[in-house]
């Protein structure tokens, strides 16, 4: 077990419509300092066709690709014990504070990339967000169980709250 620190900033600015949260950055993403940044991890391709955009391949694109969608990406954890990149590992947690990025944006909804995302939101975040969270299907290559085109269709959710 390793104990580490979130250091990826979130992404967001006063036109963000809706809040994606993963729960931790993988060891791939912390070494590159953004998110979803393992190239097996479907979360880019599942947004950029649910907005109908070409796949934003730099971590610049990303940045633009989020922004010009009002879409802000953070992840529930401030920092954690974690065994590598695996969720099911993390114990002794401290959340990020989401109010800043709420009170400063105009976030309608919040979405969870997973299961463990949403449960530590639940537990740890909603109180002080007065937010529900929407649970969406993770985009993690450890999720086999959701293709893309599935992953897709489940996600098409969020484009509600970005028109």
């Amino acid at each position: 077990m390793e104990k580490v620190k979130h250091e990826i900033p979130p992404i967001y600015n006063e036109n963000s419509k809706i809040l994606i949260l993963g729960s931790f950055p993988s060891v791939k993403s912390r070494e590159n300092q953004f998110f979803y940044h393992h190239p097996q991890n479907r979360f880019w391709k599942t947004l950029a066709a649910v907005v109908g955009c070409d796949t934003p391949s730099s971590i610049e694109e990303k940045k633009k690709f989020l922004l010009d969608n009002n879409i802000a990406v953070w992840d529930v954890i401030a920092s954690c014990e974690i065994e590598g990149s695996s969720d099911s590992s993390i114990k002794n947690v401290v959340v990020n504070d989401f109010n800043s990025i709420i009170d400063k944006s105009n976030i309608k909804q919040i979405f969870c990339n997973g299961g463990k995302s949403y449960d530590l939101y639940r537990k740890y975040c909603e109180k002080s967000t007065s937010m529900k969270a929407i649970k969406l299907p993770s985009t993690s290559p450890a999720n086999a169980r959701f293709s893309l085109d599935k992953l897709i269709s489940e996600w098409k959710i969020i484009d509600d709250y970005l028109k």
